[in-house]
């Protein structure tokens, strides 16, 4: 069919960079090693924490829950897709994040998209950190309000964004709570301070700190002691929680806002009955097994220390993700290759995803992780590295 050449011309050009890349598909569930192309090798690119995506807790509350209430839910919550269950979810959400209410959205990507296109109009600004999340950008593009970018975690340049819009309705600072390309913490409490001291609202995205940070994995909000000081908290279910889609917690003010205005919610059909079971039993797990976060921790710091001790630059990375910076981005997509090759799952991230001249293999542990299948990796690391000449 005529009509793509324009596409395929592009996708031609992606090839001859060597940065097309095709999907991956998995032959098993999600653990610490998973099965690629029939052979298992060591899991190093999900975002499967805690290892809760095969919690035998979860699997049981998912199946009694398909059982019970069917697939799916057949509508939107605002119509009949509202069950009991999952109001239950977003007031255990609320009480978790220490605030008055929460709304679950199908994804973190439509939570902030949803959040920023409903609250601010052309009367706003919102100031947003140069590293956010693309969802967050794209929550931006979506609102008529004006909007200034600070330098990455630079509180300087964020005090100069606010004082530049002093005439402005609403001002609205937004930052990922952990960089998720770059797996560094944003230094919230200067953060919080500039927002008191000029009368900004603070909205925090903490996909990559819920289950991570925080007292039970609450996130940075609670991690640096900031409970009732932060606005709005957007967090995922699909990452430490280990199943699918995203919730924002706040005031009863601006979720009863969202419920009425929130156009992913609005038109998007409700989480299927095994989805909401597991997150909810996902939140009990997080609360009564808390070895669970602090073997994760171990584990980030004995593979994140092996990195650095072979010569590899982690950037400023304080959390269990841990850029292995490469700079090119078809080397940073051979040596991801090469490391598959040896029996390490871990892929290249590359432009546009981060900036040209920093592309990297990003690196995820997880609690489920053995102390010998790190060290494994670590030796495959450091083979592939000097195979290629990035050491």
């Amino acid at each position: 069919m005529k009509g793509f050449e324009y596409l395929q011309a592009e996708l031609d050009e992606m090839k001859n960079q060597g940065t097309f890349r095709k999907l991956v598909p998995l032959e098993s569930d999600q653990g610490s090693k998973v099965i690629i192309n029939g052979k298992e090798v060591i899991q190093l690119s999900s975002n499967n924490y805690l290892g809760l995506t095969s919690h035998p807790r979860l699997r049981q509350a998912a199946l009694q829950a398909v059982e019970k209430y069917g697939a799916g839910t057949g509508s939107v919550r605002t119509i009949a897709g509202t069950f009991t269950m999952h109001e239950d979810l977003e007031k255990k959400l609320a009480k978790f994040k220490k605030t008055e209410a929460s709304l679950v959205f199908q994804s973190g990507f439509t939570t902030n998209q949803g959040v920023l296109s409903s609250i601010l109009t052309k009367e706003d600004v919102v100031i947003s950190d140069a590293l956010n999340h693309a969802s967050i950008i794209d929550g931006i593009r979506l609102t008529k309000a004006s909007r200034k970018v600070y330098n990455h975690v630079d509180m300087k340049d964020l005090e100069r964004a606010l004082q530049e819009s002093k005439d402005y309705r609403v001002r609205i600072i937004v930052t990922d709570g952990v960089f998720s390309m770059d797996g560094n913490i944003a230094p919230l409490p200067e953060i919080v301070e500039l927002a008191e001291k000029y009368d900004a609202l603070v909205m925090v995205d903490d996909a990559h700190a819920s289950g991570v940070l925080g007292e039970n994995g609450r996130g940075t909000v609670n991690h640096f002691g900031l409970d009732g000081r932060v606005h709005i908290q957007v967090g995922t279910l699909s990452k430490a929680i280990g199943v699918l889609g995203g919730y924002v917690a706040s005031t009863q003010t601006l979720i009863d806002y969202l419920i009425h205005k929130g156009r992913p919610f609005l038109f998007s059909t409700s989480h299927p009955p095994a989805v909401t079971a597991a997150c909810i039993e996902a939140i009990d797990v997080l609360l009564e097994e808390p070895q669970l976060i602090e073997k994760l921790w171990n584990n980030a710091r004995f593979f994140k220390k092996g990195l650095q001790n072979l010569g590899f630059n982690t950037g400023k990375s304080e959390t269990p993700v841990t850029p292995v910076f490469v700079g090119d981005e078809a080397l940073a997509h051979k040596f991801s290759d090469q490391l598959l090759q040896y029996g390490v799952f871990a892929q290249g991230i590359a432009f546009p995803t981060v900036a040209k001249g920093q592309a990297r293999v990003r690196t995820i542990v997880t609690a489920e992780h053995s102390k010998e299948e790190l060290q494994e990796a670590l030796s495959i690391f450091e083979k592939a590295a000097k195979e290629l000449n990035i050491m």
